[in-house]
């Protein structure tokens, strides 16, 4: 089928001109290697900009790389990370987050819509702390945007860091998706982390249109000591790390990111519109970053596929659609239209 549209993640989306161009630029000259290169030394400069104070930056990768290291800085092999049940650190990481922290314990909340709260926080903390024979909880691991497309405001971040500084956990933010969630708020990207109480972010670019470009960020270098050696150890320094700090740079360039960003943002939202006007459908969750989450009818479910529409199938009735930042409007319509076909009177036409 020479026409099929996937949205079943940004992932599957390819690169932005501006990032290509970056990697083509970074291959010309010589540069030193293993980050000691100009590029790499520009982005720890930028990222302070956009974050409004010195920070402490680390590329890498990939977000499971920066997602586990990140958690293994903070918490010991005798600690526990807390985090919603659906986080992608507990359900899709394979484990490295033990791993990487040599067997630090994962704690699972509870929250609606993929989201965290004070309440929940507390109640699982566990009431173990100083027993000798129990993981002691070190680190609190939020995802912003959610597993469930949702995002958390300023202030929400705020309650749950000063929950957690109470219970005495260090704030980690998953930002795989930190662009679409700050696309969708209306603040800065210091209001939306460490302003709030963040103390680490994992901040993700590979889903808004780099190639592989993530970055470890801490907001006190001070807590950076020994990241450098943590990154060594476990392969994600790279000896050509100009090639992922260039797209980081160029990501960073005049507002690209949340460009690219609000465009995914904005193609979910065509979306959500669209198909909970068609009989059936009902939305699963605020539709707040670039995923949507809906519970489709057997006509839908069994027939976007044969119209050349993929999803993610979540659980049950419910699939995943996202929104990259190259989808345009008109892609979002022809789905649109795809899925009034799967509801016609005896449909079963094949697209193309």
């Amino acid at each position: 089928m020479s026409d099929v549209i996937n949205l079943a993640s940004d992932n599957v989306a390819g690169a932005a001109p501006e990032i290509l161009a970056a990697i083509a630029s970074a291959a010309g000259g010589r540069q030193p290697s293993y980050g000691g290169d100009e590029v790499t030394a520009r982005l720890q400069d930028r990222l302070s900009d956009v974050f409004e104070r010195r920070v402490a930056a680390f590329p890498v990768p990939t977000g499971t790389a920066a997602n586990a290291l990140a958690l293994a800085t903070f918490t010991p092999p005798w600690g526990a990370v807390l985090c919603h049940r659906e986080a992608h650190v507990a359900v899709d990481e394979c484990g490295a987050p033990e791993f990487y922290t040599h067997g630090a314990k994962l704690l699972l909340a509870d929250g609606a819509h993929g989201k965290l709260t004070p309440a929940t926080l507390t109640a699982a903390v566990p009431e173990w702390r100083g027993d000798v024979h129990r993981s002691q909880p070190a680190l609190l691991s939020l995802s912003q945007a959610t597993e469930s497309g949702t995002v958390y405001s300023p202030a929400e971040i705020g309650a749950l860091a000063e929950a957690a500084g109470n219970h005495g956990l260090t704030v980690h933010m998953d930002g795989s998706r930190f662009a679409n969630a700050l696309a969708g708020q209306n603040c800065s990207p210091a209001e939306l982390t460490w302003k709030a109480g963040v103390d680490v972010l994992s901040f993700g670019g590979t889903k808004n249109g780099c190639v592989m470009a993530e970055a470890v960020v801490f907001f006190d270098p001070d807590k950076a000591a020994d990241f450098a050696f943590r990154r060594k150890r476990a392969g994600h320094l790279l000896s050509k790390m100009r090639f992922v700090s260039a797209q980081l740079e160029a990501y960073l360039a005049d507002g690209l990111w949340l460009r690219l960003a609000g465009n995914a943002n904005a193609r979910a939202r065509q979306l959500a519109a669209g198909l909970q006007a068609l009989p059936g459908v009902t939305l699963e969750h605020p539709v707040e970053a670039n995923e949507v989450f809906v519970r489709l009818p057997a006509a839908l479910a069994e027939g976007l596929p044969r119209q050349g529409v993929l999803a993610a199938h979540w659980e049950g009735e419910i699939w995943r659609f996202v929104g990259a930042f190259d989808t345009d409007a008109a892609t979002i319509e022809t789905v649109l239209e795809r899925a009034r076909r799967c509801l016609a009177p005896g449909a079963v036409a094949v697209a193309g």
